[in-house]
């Protein structure tokens, strides 16, 4: 079994250790991060409001990798066997820092930005249980809403990268419809 049943009172506690995952790796991070550089802040303009923008940090690790959350054992001793390494993601966005372990490109950025704004529209505990819970119901990582829609809308702005279109409407639409 890859992905376990959890209580209620287990997914809190999950999202929980998640949401905490994330707020201390954002701090660890932030303080190295450049912002957006101008090529990259036009790039995504029209799909982001310049605020995402001038509040984003990025940075490329060179010679180590995001190591994966400490509770990972412990989630391993509740059945799970599905985990995402963290050391094998192309990046991670913690809140306003996007990490990554590969060179930037557009479409790697562009599906970054779009976590940056879910993050922004729902809050890094919100985020956090969404995540788990999205985990749970598709029973692993390429299942989880939030990635299905920036995976998708990161597909369309590479089919079109001139086609505009505001991604805050679209993750607006999909929390008010309760996609995520």
């Amino acid at each position: 079994m890859g992905t376990p049943q959890l209580t209620v009172q287990q997914i809190a506690q999950v999202s929980a250790l998640v949401s905490e995952y994330i707020f201390a790796q954002r701090n660890e991070y932030v303080r190295q991060c450049p912002p957006l550089t101008p090529e990259q802040k036009a790039t995504m303009e029209g799909f982001f409001p310049p605020n995402l923008l001038d509040g984003v940090g990025i940075i490329r690790l060179d010679g180590h990798r995001v190591a994966n959350p400490s509770f990972y054992p412990m989630l391993a001793e509740m059945g799970f066997a599905n985990l995402p390494d963290f050391g094998e993601m192309a990046a991670i966005t913690f809140s306003n820092v996007v990490v990554s372990h590969v060179p930037f490109t557009d479409g790697l950025l562009f599906h970054e930005l779009v976590h940056v704004e879910q993050y922004r529209r729902l809050g890094i505990s919100r985020f956090a249980e969404l995540y788990v819970q999205g985990f749970l119901t598709g029973g692993g990582y390429d299942a989880i809403p939030l990635e299905v829609h920036a995976y998708g809308l990161g597909a369309r702005f590479e089919a079109s990268p001139r086609q505009l279109f505001l991604v805050g409407d679209e993750v607006l639409a999909w929390i008010e419809e309760s996609q995520y």
